[in-house]
Formats: C-alpha cells, structure tokens, sequence
C-alpha cells in the first residue's frame, strides 16, 4: 500500500499523495485542482499554524505543522507531473539557501548574524535573480499591513524614509484631511488606504511591527466586548451607546 506505515514518515506522505493524484485510482477532489486552486489553502494552514502557537496549544500546532508540510507535498506533487520540479528540488533548493545564507555557520565566514548582515546576503540573492527594483519579491499575497510594512523596509533602506517619526505622524494628519474631503467612493478608498499606509510608517518608525500591534489590538477587543456581552447578557443589544461605553469603561479595568 502506498501508506505503509513502516516506511519513514515523510516517504509514506509522499506516496499518500502520489496515490490521491494518480490518473486512473486517485482522488477526484485532488486530481481537480491546480497550484491556483490549493494556494488559498496553504495560505489558511499557514494561519491556523500562527493560531495555535498564539494559544499555546501544542497538540494543536502538531497537526496544523502536518497540514502545512501536506500543502508543500501537494505543490510539489503537482509540480512533478508537470516535469518542473520535485518535492526533493524543494527540500534542496532550502537547504542550500539556508547554508548560504549562515556563512558564518557553514562556511566558516567567523562574526555573527545579525540584521544587515542578513539584509546583505537577501539581496545578494535578489541581485543573483535579476532584480532589478529595492522592491522586487515581496509577495503580493502577504496581509496589507505586513506587506506595507515590508515595502517601506526596501524603500527606506535606499534612503526613501523620513529621518524621525515627526514626517509620518504629520503624514497621518494630512491623509485624515484629504479623507475627509473626499467626495466618490474612489477617492474615498484611495484616501483611506493611504491613511492606513503612513499609519504603517508611524508604528515603524517606533519600532513597532504593525501586523503584530493590529493582531494584540484584535485580540484586546474581543476579550473587553465578550466581557461587556458577558454582564449584560442578552440585553446587550438593546442598550443606549451610553450604557454600552459604561460597560466598556467597566471591563477594562480589568480586561
């Protein structure tokens, strides 16, 4: 059988899926979909990866890791039948980037690593690539703050960056005025996005991720309106404004 459970773990996965994507005895879900189709899976496991190490739950992550690597052999799989590459290209092609990338490790390059040594070698590689703009490689299916955030990292490191925070906090203050005098919902979205842009800039600018801040703030306000449901029960609803910013003062103190 392909899932012999004697073989090694990561042979028995590879021929689990070898046998879901066969032609003539495989899965009918599996043989229909393409690297398109799966990748909005694989960015969802990647998430629910992130999930479980916010809660702490281990077992949880276990499983989650193992949908994860599934995503990767499903690529690889398809990947293979196209005669592009294999999962073993893959495992080859991360593990020479990794050694390249530690010099000071594998290659007895001596120092240590740090942020612009790592920067360096990135763009050593990017260069090796052909590219040909700072911004090159960052992936437009990252979340919009982190990719905000990665591109004003590019920029600012050919010197494009206000020298203090004053230039993107007086940003933020022009951005609310042109936000607010919009007129068309273009403009409105246009204004908005740009709001949110130099919001970006600010929380950099004091070494603040803002991916992460968002995530906590996310997090902080669900704990405090749970806890205003909580006492309320299901009156909540029907309360004033008033009475709902009484129960918000209320659970912060301790929430």
């Amino acid at each position: 059988m392909s899932d012999n459970p004697a073989w090694p773990p990561i042979e028995r996965l590879l021929a689990i899926m070898a046998r879901l994507r066969d032609p003539t005895d495989g899965c009918e879900w599996d043989l229909a979909q393409s690297f398109n189709s799966i990748a909005p899976y694989t960015i969802e496991e990647a998430y629910e990866v992130a999930d479980a190490i916010a809660r702490d739950d281990m077992a949880e992550l276990r499983e989650e890791l193992g949908d994860l690597l599934f995503q990767v052999v499903f690529h690889a799989r398809m990947a293979e039948e196209a005669d592009l590459f294999t999962f073993d290209d893959v495992a080859k092609a991360i593990s020479d980037k990794m050694e390249a990338r530690h010099p000071h490790i594998f290659a007895n390059a001596g120092g240590t690593m740090d942020e612009q040594r790592w920067e360096e070698l990135k763009a050593k590689e990017r260069t090796a690539k052909g590219t040909t703009s700072a911004l090159d490689g960052v992936a437009l299916a990252l979340p919009a703050l982190m990719r905000a955030e990665k591109l004003q990292k590019r920029a600012a490191r050919t010197g494009f960056d206000w020298p203090d925070p004053s230039g993107s906090e007086a940003k933020i203050a022009e951005e609310i005025e042109e936000l607010k005098a919009a007129t068309t919902d273009e403009t409105r979205i246009e204004e908005a996005g740009d709001l949110l842009f130099a919001a970006v800039n600010y929380a950099r600018a004091h070494g603040v991720s803002a991916e992460e801040a968002l995530r906590a703030a996310n997090a902080k306000f669900e704990r405090r309106f749970r806890a205003m449901e909580a006492l309320a029960g299901s009156e909540f609803p029907k309360l004033s404004l008033e009475a709902q910013e009484d129960l918000w003062q209320r659970v912060k103190k301790d929430v």
